[in-house]
């Protein structure tokens, strides 16, 4: 079982964009990339709305989470969430592991 959370940064004049920018230039999002149990960490922005942008986290399990959210880059992270004026919004999915189920309209 993994889990996976989107999270929705929004702000204003481009912020959540600088926001993801920063993160990626920084080296702060290839760390948690490279934590133990991290599955995925990407962002994306809404066509429909240029001023949020969507992280994908994926974890293998609630402790990997867990272990990240206790780590030092909070701090970071939390330092330019603050920097940069974000509101965020959660959506928070749990993965049984059986995806064969949509095989058959996924074209590859």
């Amino acid at each position: 079982m993994s889990l996976t959370v989107n999270l929705y940064y929004t702000g204003t004049n481009g912020n959540a964009r600088k926001f993801a920018d920063e993160m990626e230039r920084s080296g702060v999002a290839g760390a948690i990339r490279a934590e133990k149990g991290n599955l995925r960490y990407d962002y994306f922005t809404p066509m429909a709305d240029p001023e949020t942008v969507l992280l994908i986290d994926s974890w293998e399990s609630q402790e990997a989470l867990d272990a990240h959210h206790a780590s030092p880059m909070m701090e970071q992270i939390a330092t330019l969430r603050e920097k940069y004026d974000l509101h965020m919004s959660v959506e928070r999915y749990i993965s049984s592991g059986d995806d064969d189920h949509d095989s058959s309209w996924i074209r590859k």
